[in-house]
């Protein structure tokens, strides 16, 4: 279901249900909106109980809110930096009943984690923004901007992702397939055991997304999963393994 609002001095916004009905999202009609990678990052989320959970750049909370509906046993906490979404990310936690254990908190992933007075968390997950060359993207539209261009670039996302995780934490975001080489060398210093997931259009084209999901000081060999295929050849919108993970049926495993 979705709703158009607007109001006096704010944008307009659509009032969503993702997760299979199960989470209700109000989010920006222009800008940046939670989609598919957002829902598939909250479906790579394998927190276990009691676990503390952290999200970089929560944006309106769309993958914070899906990972706490499916790992009901874990607190998450997300951070985002600009005033609007950080907004709408507390209203929607409300929402959906989930103050007890679901908090969104000002902070800027250009700053480092020590000033944001946490502790060091279980797990960490990103969807960072996906270009950090504004030469290698037209501009996006001004509300798109924040989404779409990383300011300090990647490096600082999983700079700030592993501090932010203890010894044996984990950090999981999906990303850009090209850039594979990149976050594989941005991991190395401070993580290992790492695990890819390659994300196919459809099954006969290459990769374009890329879930990975790393251990702070982990130690174990570098695995390759089996690919995700997100649309059949059939002409239909998902696969029935996307939908699944789409209505919160099935999450995305690690091996």
């Amino acid at each position: 279901m979705r709703r158009v609002q607007s109001g006096p001095a704010m944008d307009e916004f659509t009032d969503d249900r993702v997760l299979g009905g199960r989470v209700a999202l109000r989010q920006p009609a222009r800008g940046y909106r939670a989609g598919l990678d957002a829902a598939l990052l909250a479906a790579a989320c394998d927190a276990g109980a009691g676990q503390r959970v952290l999200e970089a750049g929560c944006g309106a909370g769309g993958a914070l809110l899906a990972a706490a509906m499916r790992r009901t046993d874990a607190h998450f906490t997300g951070v985002e930096r600009d005033a609007e979404a950080l907004m709408l990310a507390r209203e929607n936690i409300a929402a959906n009943g989930l103050r007890d254990r679901v908090s969104a908190i000002e902070g800027d992933i250009a700053v480092r984690f020590s000033h944001l007075g946490l502790d060091p968390f279980d797990a960490a997950m990103t969807n960072p923004p996906f270009f950090d060359d504004p030469g290698a993207l037209r501009g996006p539209a001004a509300e798109r901007r924040g989404a779409w261009m990383a300011d300090d670039g990647l490096e600082a996302w999983i700079g700030f992702l592993g501090k932010a995780v203890r010894e044996g934490g984990t950090i999981t975001l999906i990303h850009r397939a090209d850039r594979l080489a990149d976050i594989l060398a941005l991991l190395a210093p401070k993580a290992g055991s790492v695990q890819i997931r390659p994300i196919h259009p459809f099954a006969d084209e290459p990769a374009k997304r890329i879930l990975v999901r790393a251990v702070k000081t982990g130690k174990a060999p570098l695995k390759l999963l089996p690919a995700l295929v997100l649309h059949d050849g059939g002409g239909g919108k998902h696969t029935a393994a996307v939908e699944a993970i789409l209505r919160g049926e099935a999450a995305v495993d690690w091996a």
